[in-house]
C-alpha cells in the first residue's frame, strides 16, 4: 500500500480503489482508507474518493496540501471536491 500512495505524482490525485487496485488489492478501497490512517511518511492527502470528493474528517487539511501541490479544488469547510 505505501508504495501505491507513494507512486501518485505531485499535483494529482488518486481514488481510494485506484490505489487499492495498484497494490494488488483490487475491490479492497475501505481497506485502504484504514490502512492509510496507521502508515507514517506517505503523501495520504492525494487519496480521495471516487466521485472526487475529500473525506470530511480530513478534507480542510487534505485541501489546504493538495492546493500547495497545485491541484484545483472548489467547496469550503469540510465540504471539498477536486476540479476535473
Amino acid at each position: 500500500m505505501r508504495r501505491a500512495v507513494r507512486a501518485i505524482p505531485r499535483g494529482e490525485v488518486r481514488s481510494y480503489s485506484q490505489v487499492a487496485l495498484y497494490a494488488g488489492r483490487p475491490g479492497a478501497a475501505r481497506g485502504v482508507g484504514r490502512e492509510l490512517k496507521t502508515l507514517e511518511n506517505v503523501p495520504w492527502w492525494r487519496v480521495i474518493r471516487a466521485d472526487g470528493t475529500l473525506a470530511p474528517a480530513v478534507a480542510v487539511e487534505q485541501a489546504r496540501r493538495l492546493k500547495a501541490e497545485g491541484v484545483r479544488l472548489d467547496g469550503e469547510g469540510p465540504l471539498w471536491r477536486v476540479r476535473r
